[in-house]
């Protein structure tokens, strides 16, 4: 199976370098595509992005970062997404197939997802941002559950004992009110609706008609996903290294306020 990973990115330049690093050596054992959306970056980001990688819409590259040599980049047709070989036989790398795509403008991290999730061609899909708030070990676990035919969708949470940075008690507060009205509506169980982690096969994507632009993506998903009582989901607990509002942290208060209103939109919507 392969794994697509949707990073939308936007005025994350000080991040996205370490983030692909982190990404690009996650779950060496699995054929990973990389589609990264730039929503609008103004901060260098985009420009980065195409210095690095040579990359123009929509035409991929196969990258691969090791300690010794950095970043490696070659066209997509100039090779495989095999490992290389070692001297002693041994598997040293596998290249990433990696899709930049640029939005001329910020559109918002539910838009840079659909993007995204129109390009990707995985057999299942995961959701990583673009900072370093989240951490690609973290799945090891996801994956195995999707892999071994228990879970067709499987949610990070930060609330499940792995270490979490203590931050802001009205964003907890909110979020635990959120899945709190989702879990009573839609009948699951949920703990961290609000996760960037979110883990899903394809055929999941297929049945979702997808809207929200901003924020509220994380709601009219989980609502979406759950409601109908069609498929397994899992959680599994996720180390979570928050950021403040002075390093760069994008979600406030209003998209809170927003998130209840989607809850009822998209429960009444079916």
């Amino acid at each position: 199976m392969k794994l697509s990973i949707i990073i939308p990115c936007y005025n994350e330049r000080s991040y996205i370098e370490e983030v692909l690093r982190r990404v690009t050596m996650a779950l060496p054992q699995v054929e990973k595509e990389i589609i990264v959306v730039d929503d609008g970056s103004t901060d260098g980001t985009r420009e980065w992005l195409m210095e690095t990688f040579g990359v123009t819409n929509p035409h991929p590259a196969l990258v691969a970062w090791t300690e010794e040599t950095g970043w490696l980049v070659q066209s997509q047709s100039s090779g495989g997404t095999q490992g290389q070989q070692g001297g002693d036989g041994t598997e040293t790398l596998r290249p990433c197939v990696l899709r930049v795509i640029f939005h001329e403008r910020n559109r918002g991290k539910g838009a840079a997802l659909r993007t995204g999730f129109a390009a990707a061609t995985g057999d299942v899909l995961v959701i990583q941002d673009a900072d370093l708030e989240y951490d690609p070990r973290d799945w090891e676990e996801m994956w195995q559950l999707i892999a071994d035919g228990y879970a067709d969708v499987v949610y990070g949470s930060r609330f499940y004992g792995k270490p979490h940075r203590a931050l802001y008690f009205h964003h907890y507060l909110g979020n635990k009110l959120i899945s709190m009205l989702v879990n009573l509506l839609c009948d699951v169980t949920l703990s961290d609706i609000e996760v960037c982690y979110k883990m899903f096969r394809r055929e999941v994507l297929e049945g979702l008609t997808l809207t929200c632009d901003d924020f509220g993506f994380e709601v009219e998903f989980t609502v979406k996903v759950a409601k109908p009582k069609r498929w397994r989901i899992y959680e599994v607990g996720i180390r979570y290294y928050g950021r403040t509002y002075a390093e760069g942290k994008k979600i406030n208060w209003k998209d809170g306020l927003k998130a209840l209103w989607y809850i009822v939109k998209f429960w009444l919507k079916g």
